[in-house]
C-alpha cells in the first residue's frame, strides 16, 4: 500500500511508544496508541536501507561493467568473485524494495514520525 500527504490513516495495531516510566522509584507505566486511531499523513518518505554489502557491490558491479573488458584476467576474476561474493546482499535488499517510512498527526496531537507505512490502513 502506498500512502499519500494528506491521507486519513488509523493505527492497524496497538503501539507501545515508550519502556516503563519511573518517577521517584515508583513505576508510572508505558505510552501506547491504540489500534483505530486516527490521523492524517502528513510526509511520506522513501528510502533504502543499503547496507556496506550493498553499496560495496554497486561499486564493486559498476567498476566491473565499465572497466572489465579492458582489464588484466587476473584482476578481473578477481573482482567478478568479489561481486558474486557480495550477490546474495544485493538480491536480498531488491527484494526487500523500499523502505517507506511516515509521519502521522494523530486526532489526539499526538506525532508519530519515522514509522513504517504497513503500520496504518486507510480510514
Amino acid at each position: 500500500m502506498t500512502l499519500r500527504a494528506g491521507q486519513r490513516v488509523v493505527l492497524a495495531a496497538d503501539t507501545r511508544l515508550t519502556d516503563t516510566a519511573e518517577v521517584a522509584g515508583v513505576v508510572v507505566g508505558f505510552l501506547s496508541l491504540a489500534a483505530g486511531v486516527g490521523g492524517t499523513v502528513e510526509q511520506v518518505v522513501g528510502q533504502q536501507d543499503e547496507s556496506d554489502d550493498v553499496r560495496e557491490y554497486e561499486r564493486l558491479k559498476s567498476l566491473l561493467d565499465a572497466y572489465g573488458a579492458g582489464m588484466p584476467t587476473g584482476s578481473r576474476g578477481q573482482l567478478e568473485a568479489k561481486v558474486a561474493a557480495l550477490e546474495p546482499a544485493w538480491a536480498a535488499f531488491q527484494e526487500r524494495g523500499p523502505r517507506v517510512s511516515v509521519r502521522v498527526r494523530f486526532d489526539n496531537g499526538f506525532i508519530l514520525d519515522g514509522a513504517h507505512e504497513d503500520v496504518f490502513v486507510p480510514a
